[in-house]
């Protein structure tokens, strides 16, 4: 076969496995985020104690301790479930939470031998609508848990679960539904180009969905909506640790434990990823005029001003705020203390990074060109690096919002839950379909 004919097939293959790898990665920093987060908001140190040759890393070697704990622990099969489909549950749960990101755009374009290729998974016009039927079927995994575990505890978390699906995925079906008026097309894609190009400049955040009327009602609807189907607190009825021992799971330990675990994360993950593509222009920059085309353009100038600008100063300054701030622990630690070795980890660490940015400052004065597998360093890669980096930062900070929520408001009752979701979100959804409606009618009307 041809290199023509296999390329294809390459292509897709690296998109599945970024994916995956995306999500996957990601969800130990959010385990770290949730330890250290909820450490600082209660006023506390969190996980600073393991450590592998002297390297903490700042808590995150317990991460690490935590999978070797998962791996290591008796695999434990009660007696009384119905082990095929107790089985295959976490997996479910797993798979859809993993699948669900496949439609999600994380850059524009990449061309390689002269094969345009769309940065994202499964390019399905229909992307939106896609979302939201995986999320519908997210809820099959935590429902055959609570009912194969033949366990009342476990059964009232899947029914629980079951019931929160319903209530709020209205709400955020309609809140979806504003962003289709709005963008006029059901596609992700399409979605994330009507933010780029607006009233405003090119590529400036006040495209965004968010920062229009009905685009405001309906991501605080699709935002607490996505709260309940992630069964994040305070909607974590589901496993409810007070009344439910832990709800759907209790029977579960080891691995099959860790997949439902995991799979709770990479649901924060995807619904982070969608809510940054639906209201805040998904990928791009936010920056006047900073579009594709432009970082394109002028990739000399934005290779110069990674390089030789920010990252350096930053670099620097998080190596002092390091030292300053752990200054007494490592006076106090004998001198042959191996820990002693952190510091100077991290300053090489740091350092070589700092050296590579700064080559490529140089690189991009100087007008050096340079190509990988085809693909001009100085016009795609520059594009995918910036798109990636703005659209991995928005999800980042959507994943902290999960954690501090959690950390800040009390879960609520069941019955609040549902009237919530049936009485409040529900009509106000409604009502923010018709404004949108309204909203591109003079829009439209004031254009013409």
């Amino acid at each position: 076969m041809s290199m023509e004919e296999v390329l294809p097939v390459l292509v897709v293959l690296a998109k599945c496995v970024f994916a995956v790898a995306f999500v996957m990665q990601i969800v130990p920093l959010l385990i770290w985020a949730e330890r250290k987060g909820s450490a600082y908001i209660q006023d506390r140190p969190g996980p600073n104690r393991a450590h592998i040759l002297g390297i903490r890393a700042g808590g995150h070697v317990h991460s690490l301790t935590d999978v070797v704990k998962l791996i290591m622990k008796e695999d434990i099969v009660p007696g009384h479930v119905n082990w095929f489909y107790w089985f295959i549950a976490p997996v479910v749960a797993m798979t859809i939470a993993l699948s669900t990101f496949v439609v999600v755009p994380f850059g524009d374009y990449l061309t390689i031998m002269g094969h345009k290729i769309d940065l994202r998974v499964s390019e399905i016009d229909g992307g939106l609508l896609y979302v939201l039927a995986m999320t519908s079927l997210g809820v099959y995994g935590i429902m055959l848990a609570g009912w194969a575990s033949n366990n009342k505890f476990s059964l009232l978390g899947g029914l629980r679960s079951s019931a929160q699906m319903v209530s709020y995925e209205l709400a955020m079906g309609l809140s979806a539904a504003v962003i289709f008026l709005m963008a006029g097309s059901v596609s992700l894609r399409d979605i994330v180009d009507a933010q780029i190009v607006g009233w405003a400049p090119n590529g400036t955040f006040l495209n965004w969905n968010v920062f229009s009327v009905p685009g405001a009602i309906a991501f605080v609807l699709f935002w607490t909506a996505a709260f309940a189907e992630t069964n994040r607190t305070p909607f974590d009825l589901p496993e409810g640790e007070a009344e439910l021992v832990a709800g759907y799971h209790t029977e579960y330990s080891s691995l099959r434990f860790a997949l439902f675990f995991m799979a709770e994360y990479a649901n924060m993950i995807v619904a982070a990823a969608v809510t940054t593509t639906l209201f805040f222009g998904g990928f791009s920059t936010g920056l006047p005029f900073v579009d594709g085309a432009f970082l394109r353009e002028h990739a000399d100038l934005v290779l110069a001003v990674i390089g030789l600008g920010a990252v350096p100063p930053l670099l620097a300054f998080s190596a002092i705020a390091w030292k300053r701030r752990n200054r007494d622990f490592y006076k106090a630690l004998s001198a042959d203390d191996i820990r002693h070795r952190e510091p100077r980890f991290f300053a090489a660490l740091w350092g070589g990074l700092a050296v590579v940015h700064l080559g490529l400052g140089v690189a991009g004065l100087a007008g050096i060109p340079t190509s990988v597998l085809g693909v001009e360093l100085g016009g795609d890669l520059v594009a995918l690096a910036v798109h990636m980096t703005a659209f991995s930062l928005k999800v980042l900070f959507g994943c902290w919002f999960f954690i501090w929520v959690r950390w800040t408001i009390v879960r609520f009752r069941y019955d609040q839950l549902m009237n919530l979701g049936w009485k409040r979100m529900l009509p106000l959804a409604l009502a923010n379909l018709f404004l949108a409606a309204l909203w591109i009618i003079v829009k439209e009307t004031m254009l013409a």
